[in-house]
């Protein structure tokens, strides 16, 4: 029996992962990846790096950030302290989602996990302070590679829940153009879909 649960969402390829918490008077274990586990529910990732923010204030926020091209990532994201909403955005060429977005509640209380293919922007915005942000990648970080798009686009219009001229930015994420832009500067990059 597994002890992941999976549950796909409305954007292609994109899953929701819920692992068994096992909890008692002492707090609780869970195991927060099993290869073998991901495995037997179809998700094949051969994860190679592990990063880890800190994000001390509520209010702020990352993003959207990815890879481009053959240094495009897969990610294995959760939170381990505090709250977040999590934003990806499909700008994967021909997919039937390409620029939708979609947004996901991770916390420390939910312990969910949100698998994020490759070929999407991502970023998060904290809801409570000292958010602990983990997540693995089944590709290293290149430098140059490293690409983002605004997270204000209109045209994407996503819906943050705050005023989004009161967020936390860093210099670089004030600057991202926004997903036309980006197309238009740039050798946009096709990815294939996955077909589960």
């Amino acid at each position: 029996m597994n002890k992941i649960k999976v549950k796909n969402t409305k954007l292609i390829d994109v899953k929701i992962i819920e692992p068994t918490i096992y909890g008692d008077s002492r707090g609780f274990f869970s195991e927060s990846y099993s290869k073998k586990e991901f495995e037997e529910v179809g998700i094949t990732c051969e994860f190679v790096q592990d990063n880890h923010s800190l994000s001390a204030e509520a209010g702020v926020l990352r993003g959207l950030h990815f890879q481009k091209g053959e240094s495009a990532q897969t990610k294995l994201i959760r939170v381990v302290t505090g709250a977040v909403l999590d934003v990806i955005v499909d700008i994967r060429k021909g997919s039937p989602t390409y620029a939708q977005w979609e947004g996901y509640i991770l916390s420390e209380y939910n312990q969910r996990q949100l698998l994020v293919p490759k070929g999407f922007a991502h970023g998060f915005l904290t809801l409570t302070p000292n958010v602990n942000f983990l997540y693995k990648c089944d590709n290293y970080y290149d430098s140059e590679a490293d690409a983002g798009i605004r997270f204000d686009d209109p045209d994407l219009n996503i819906n943050w829940p705050t005023d989004t001229n009161n967020v936390i930015l860093s210099d670089k994420d004030k600057n991202h153009p926004t997903l036309k832009e980006y197309e238009v500067e740039n050798d946009f990059f096709w990815l294939p879909i996955n077909n589960e």
